[in-house]
């Protein structure tokens, strides 16, 4: 077949692929050897400025705030009950309810979304790079409760959102008491200290290397990954045998984030309320799981407001504050008989 055959066929078919990739269609180079009559019979009139092909131009989708929020919308509203849930069974006091946002924080939050506040989180706010706000407005929506809240009860997030906090908090209810172990308090109080030091150094190692991989050795957060060296796998399950004994373990000792919201909780804006007896009382102060409570104090950068010492503030029937306000009032009672009587 001569090459004056060739051509229609090949213009053909261009024309066949140009709808798929309109680049090759339009783009294409003529052929010098073609002769002038098949050049002829395939130009098309001048170029305009019209579309020659009559193509469909693609139209781009345009971004905006509403398309943004469309596509994101069901994150924040999944995250907004979840933080209604947390609210609800904090504000009630409610032993079940807690229960229920622990259960919830470890599938949602932990498993589902794998979202949890990170050592790597203060590294971006160190270094100014944090998630693009457009795209990423359901875990503004999450940080910005978990510091709001921090800010107005204290460590609300570790006591119920952390999804790790609610595994290991829900491990303990299972674990019979026989086995836990107390850690003496001069122990306890110095071993609280080393949250402190983790935090700082990890926050140094990413200042002089700008290496963030070590987070992975002080978090154990990347088990809702399910993601891991077998070096981790085998140190997290030593960490959680750990916690049968000695409840709450990394929580209370070992969080570099509990540390760094212990600080922020220094500013609680709305702290737990105390009584007179507290000042001898030592009920609440056994009672606590996590060492917050040392006499008349409540230690704000410990505490995760697990509700157990203001559970007894309210149980008139044990608390001494509200015996010494009944033996009071059965006092005066008994006085302004007497009175009645003897006038």
């Amino acid at each position: 077949m001569t090459r004056r055959c060739w051509t229609p066929l090949l213009v053909l078919l261009l024309l066949w692929a140009g709808p798929a990739y309109p680049a090759l269609a339009l783009t294409q180079p003529a052929d010098d050897s073609t002769d002038s009559a098949s050049s002829d019979a395939f130009d098309g009139p001048e170029d305009d400025g019209e579309d020659l092909w009559n193509f469909d131009d693609e139209e781009e989708d345009v971004e905006t705030w509403a398309t943004l929020l469309r596509s994101q919308a069901l994150d924040m509203a999944l995250f907004t009950g979840f933080a209604a849930l947390t609210l609800v069974s904090f504000f009630r006091k409610s032993v079940w309810l807690k229960y229920v946002t622990f259960v919830v924080a470890i599938g949602y939050m932990g498993f589902a979304k794998s979202q949890l506040i990170s050592v790597v989180n203060i590294y971006g706010v160190m270094t100014g790079n944090m998630p693009v706000l457009r795209y990423n407005l359901a875990w503004y929506l999450f940080a910005g409760f978990t510091v709001v809240s921090t800010v107005l009860w204290g460590r609300l997030y570790c006591g119920r959102v952390c999804a790790y906090g609610a595994l290991t908090q829900l491990l303990d209810r299972f674990v019979p008491a026989r086995l836990r172990v107390d850690v003496p308090t001069w122990l306890e109080r110095r071993a609280a200290w080393i949250k402190y030091g983790l935090l700082g150094g990890t926050l140094l190692y990413f200042l002089v290397t700008a290496n963030i991989t070590a987070f992975r050795y002080v978090e154990p957060f990347w088990l809702f990954t399910r993601r891991g060296s077998t070096g981790l796998w085998i140190g997290l399950a030593v960490l959680l045998i750990a916690t049968i004994f000695v409840r709450n373990l990394y929580c209370r000792f070992l969080c570099p984030v509990g540390a760094a919201l212990g600080l922020l909780s220094k500013l609680t804006v709305f702290k737990i309320k105390r009584w007179s007896a507290c000042n001898t009382c030592k009920l609440c102060e056994k009672t606590c799981e996590w060492g917050a409570i040392r006499g008349p104090e409540i230690v704000l950068t410990e505490c995760v407001r697990c509700d157990d010492c203001e559970r007894l503030y309210h149980d008139t029937s044990r608390c001494p504050h509200w015996l010494i306000l009944a033996r009071a009032k059965l006092r005066a009672t008994m006085s302004s008989a007497k009175t009645a009587v003897t006038g």
